[in-house]
């Protein structure tokens, strides 16, 4: 039986496992204690809490415990990456090259960056949002100290080529930081084999709760060194200051872990439905597929429906099914998508486009019912704009 409104906006988050929450209930009211208290039990339970879920969520990024800081979430975790980079690296140099798709976390922060003197290069991306390699490295330069690049973009679900991109930033002695966001728990992560010297995440994308997220630092080949962002109290190893969110954190180590058990699973039961979804909506007369078809996350297709726009399509389902025309953060926005435009969509075809992004729980009869209800909107909107 459906319910509705029937939810495809999981880039944007995603409901508590119910596994996460029960993990996590004891921390609130038992087990209560600040975990930097080190006098007393309620302390050591808090603390071994801590570490235990440093461990599960260090272990679904190939990483050591050691080189997992919490945060409050991934903007926090990005904020931390690149001002600690530029404010701790200035001594090497100012420049930072990013690209014109990163999420509005790394794109402000490079922005206010360039007011403090740092010298930003935006790299420009392909039509499937994809960054040319020899361009990437050609921009780096003596005074380049960070490559900024997301693992896979938010609203389209494309998956960059994160391993050549950072064994190029390797090569020329240049640190290399991924905003891997919508990747940690959908698809493999590894920080060794794909190079990667700062990793930020959050749990509320894989099933986990909001307001707490994580930065990955290397301690070896290089030792990656942050100038904090937070201070107060030493926290974190000193690069996070402030009292740990600990039933947060027990929760997205309970996330991360079932999201390694399950990744597979996941991986082909959202593919399978979002490849319906899509063939289907292909059918309608101009609709067509933004970004690559073939290397992206399983779980989203952005498809524009040319030339109906996609707030009156909004509009017009929402009652039924959540959707969004772009990113969570620029929801507000009554502008085209500034990825689509990178990619090459005029403002028309930007105007038009829908992300739908499945879940782990996303059903056969939402998808069915989401194919009938999205054509029938597109086709009456079709005929008020002929009429």
């Amino acid at each position: 039986m459906l319910h509705f409104p029937i939810y495809l906006d999981h880039n944007a988050t995603t409901p508590c496992d119910a596994r996460v929450v029960e993990a996590m209930l004891p921390y609130f009211t038992t087990y209560f204690g600040n975990a930097a208290s080190h006098n007393h039990s309620f302390g050591w339970q808090a603390e071994e809490a801590v570490e235990i879920a440093r461990e599960q969520v260090a272990a679904l990024i190939g990483a050591e415990s050691k080189e997992i800081i919490f945060t409050s979430g991934a903007t926090e975790a990005a904020n931390l990456a690149i001002r600690g980079v530029f404010e701790n690296y200035g001594a090497k140099g100012n420049h930072i090259i990013t690209t014109t798709i990163e999420h509005k976390a790394v794109l402000d922060t490079c922005r206010q960056l360039e007011k403090q003197g740092a010298d930003i290069t935006y790299l420009p991306v392909d039509h499937e949002g994809n960054v040319n390699l020899k361009a990437l490295e050609a921009a780096i330069k003596p005074a380049t100290i960070l490559v900024c690049i997301m693992f896979a973009n938010n609203e389209t679900g494309n998956i960059l080529p994160i391993t050549e991109m950072a064994t190029i930033a390797k090569k020329h002695g240049v640190l290399f930081f991924t905003d891997a966001t919508q990747a940690c728990g959908k698809i493999p992560v590894d920080v060794e084999k794909d190079h990667i010297d700062l990793l930020a995440m959050n749990a509320h994308k894989m099933y986990g709760p909001k307001g707490v997220g994580a930065i990955y630092v290397r301690r070896k080949n290089p030792r990656v060194k942050l100038l904090p962002q937070i201070t107060g109290g030493g926290h974190e190893n000193g690069l996070r200051s402030g009292t740990l969110n600990v039933p947060g954190i027990v929760g997205f180590g309970k996330a991360a872990e079932i999201a390694m058990n399950d990744m597979k699973s996941n991986a082909l039961h959202t593919a399978r439905l979002r490849d319906k979804l899509e063939q289907a909506l292909l059918q309608l007369p101009s609709v067509s597929v933004n970004g690559s078809t073939v290397n992206r996350l399983p779980q989203v297709t952005n498809l524009s429906f040319h030339p109906v726009e996609s707030e009156g399509l909004l509009m017009g389902v929402n009652k039924e099914i959540a959707l969004s025309s772009g990113s969570a953060c620029t929801s507000a926005s009554v502008e085209p998508s500034y990825v689509l435009k990178a990619m090459g969509l005029s403002d028309e075809m930007a105007h038009c486009s829908l992300r739908f992004s499945l879940g782990k729980n996303t059903t056969e009869e939402e998808i069915d019912f989401t194919i009938k209800r999205v054509g029938e909107a597109v086709e009456k909107f079709r005929e008020m704009s002929r009429l």
